[in-house]
């Protein structure tokens, strides 16, 4: 059965833990490795029976607690090579652990199946990750400017979408973020809004996803309440059910989330 969880999610920082039998895959390190190490051992992991850390790309909600993680554990660090070179730039010792992965390629790590996909974002070699085991798939898909062909299709039929659903566009115009900063969030490479969150929840659905959680978002342009009513709308308009067809959720900014299942042995319970 693969799992899927949360230990943060949003601008501030952003780790998941992906597992399948022993098999454990750490998804971005954006948080401290104090606070990464309570929620593994919450979960019943230890970091050093990590399989692997997969990092979507090097800003620093993502990657802030890599270096201390990895001085105590000596995990394989799969990224893509322009992520693995800022990675390495940052710190040296990283070298011996980085392995370059082409977006769009994919990797055995264990019991699990890791695939990357290119997302447009303004960071060096940034994806999104497709992650199979057991007859379940999940896909983490943040911080993209807008949705891509590959995003689609990587997308397409997962079990489980990590949707992102960043911010509102009316409250970053009026908000307090200056004009650079609000052209990026807004541009083609910053974030995706609630709305095009929605639409994208909506193709997941009409492809079969069940499971979609919102994630990466904003706490100065968004709220989880303000989040869900927008997605929702899109998929109550695209005539799904949500106590019935699909299961719409937020995840929580700085504390674990819930645990979804995924794949053969869930579907059986």
């Amino acid at each position: 059965m693969l799992t899927f969880t949360t230990l943060a999610s949003g601008s501030t920082g952003n780790a998941a833990l992906v597992s399948c039998g022993d098999t454990h895959i750490l998804l971005d390190a954006g948080i401290s490795a104090r606070r990464i190490t309570a929620g593994l051992r919450s979960l019943g992991v230890e970091p050093e029976a990590l399989s692997a850390i997969l990092i979507t790309h090097e800003h620093s909600d993502h990657v802030s607690g890599l270096q201390v993680l990895t001085k105590k554990c000596r995990v394989p660090i799969l990224a893509t090579g322009p992520t693995c070179r800022r990675l390495c730039y940052k710190t040296a010792f990283l070298e011996d652990l980085v392995q370059e992965r082409e977006a769009g390629s994919g990797v055995q790590i264990g019991s699990l199946w890791a695939e990357s996909f290119p997302t447009p974002h303004d960071a060096a070699g940034s994806v999104g990750w497709s992650i199979a085991g057991d007859g379940g798939r999940m896909v983490l898909c943040t911080d993209l400017g807008y949705v891509t062909d590959a995003v689609l299709q990587a997308v397409k039929g997962c079990d489980l979408l990590v949707c992102e659903s960043n911010h509102d566009v009316d409250w970053v115009k009026s908000g307090p973020y200056p004009y650079y900063l609000k052209q990026r969030i807004l541009g083609n490479y910053g974030h995706l809004s609630n709305e095009a969150g929605g639409d994208l929840a909506a193709f997941a659905a009409e492809s079969g996803t069940k499971t979609l959680l919102l994630a990466h978002l904003s706490r100065t342009n968004n709220t989880p309440a303000r989040a869900y009513e927008t997605v929702s709308r899109r998929l109550l308009a695209a005539g799904y059910d949500l106590t019935r067809d699909i299961s719409l959720s937020v995840a929580p900014a700085d504390v674990l989330g819930p645990t979804f299942a995924l794949g053969r042995e869930a579907a059986a319970c």
